[in-house]
């Protein structure tokens, strides 16, 4: 029931929409027509009609925005405008508008003259319903006490929300972060043999490169194993970190970038 009253409040807002863009344009063909343009300079591409389309788009995508605004309010803050009788108001305004200029135009014979009647009936209705009346009364319920009221407690119920959000948030972060640091600190404990190992390969000239290569080869993919990428970072820093303190701060000429590159996810051009 419910769906089906907003289905046709749509396609009542549809055709009073699209009646209101048929009255403007015919005032502004009709102003054209008087100051001595021709049809075809009013419908070229490249004249006024590229202004006309422009204003009626303009002019269809604010009633469908005041339309989806209307929508969202709140009956308690908003008790007129959020009624189903003050939307229909709303939405035929410009078909009233062009009613009341038929109205007003009741004994001329002239058809020009008539349908400029009935456009600018629909003008200025739906101006006046549209950018006069509906923001002037939505302001007006928003001073009401029990409006202010409701929208005061609303809207500090939603700052609690969002606090809690926020707690909720760092809270998560904090517990990554501690998971993060436990998983590291156990990776340095498991690690510690292979992190020695790894740096007596590095610091060692005697032993053949290809044999240290694929002992690196083996506890890269070891790490791997373990913790995956940050897991091998860790053990790579644990290992620099021993050769910095055996050679006293000089430098070690670090090759566990490529001895350890295609394992996994390593790359040896991530860390260069």
């Amino acid at each position: 029931m419910l769906m089906n009253l907003r289905n046709r409040l749509t396609l009542v807002h549809f055709a009073s929409t699209v009646w209101f863009m048929l009255a403007i344009g015919y005032i502004l063909i009709l102003a054209l027509r008087q100051a001595g343009f021709h049809w075809w300079v009013i419908f070229s591409l490249s004249g006024y009609s590229a202004i006309l389309v422009f204003l009626l788009i303009s002019l269809y995508l604010f009633a469908i925005f005041r339309g989806i605004d209307r929508s969202q309010k709140i009956e308690k803050e908003y008790p007129l405008t959020s009624t189903r009788y003050y939307a229909v108001f709303y939405d035929i305004s410009p078909l009233l508008g062009g009613f009341a200029g038929y109205v007003g135009t009741i004994g001329i014979s002239r058809m020009s003259e008539l349908l400029l009647g009935i456009a600018l009936g629909t003008l200025t209705t739906t101006f006046l319903v549209w950018i006069v009346v509906d923001p002037a009364i939505a302001f007006t319920e928003r001073l009401l006490p029990a409006s202010r009221k409701h929208r005061l407690e609303r809207l500090a119920r939603v700052r609690v929300l969002r606090q809690r959000k926020q707690k909720e948030q760092k809270r998560l972060l904090a517990e990554v972060l501690s998971q993060d640091e436990r998983e590291r600190i156990r990776w340095q404990e498991a690690l510690k043999p292979q992190a020695a190992k790894l740096a007596e390969l590095l610091m060692t000239n005697g032993i053949d490169f290809k044999q240290a290569e694929c002992a690196a080869v083996e506890i890269g993919a070891n790490a791997w194993q373990i913790g995956g990428l940050s897991c091998m970072q860790e053990l790579r820093d644990m290992t620099m970190a021993i050769c910095r303190r055996r050679n006293q701060g000089s430098d070690t000429v670090d090759y566990i970038p490529v001895w350890w590159d295609g394992i996994g996810s390593w790359r040896s051009f991530l860390l260069c």
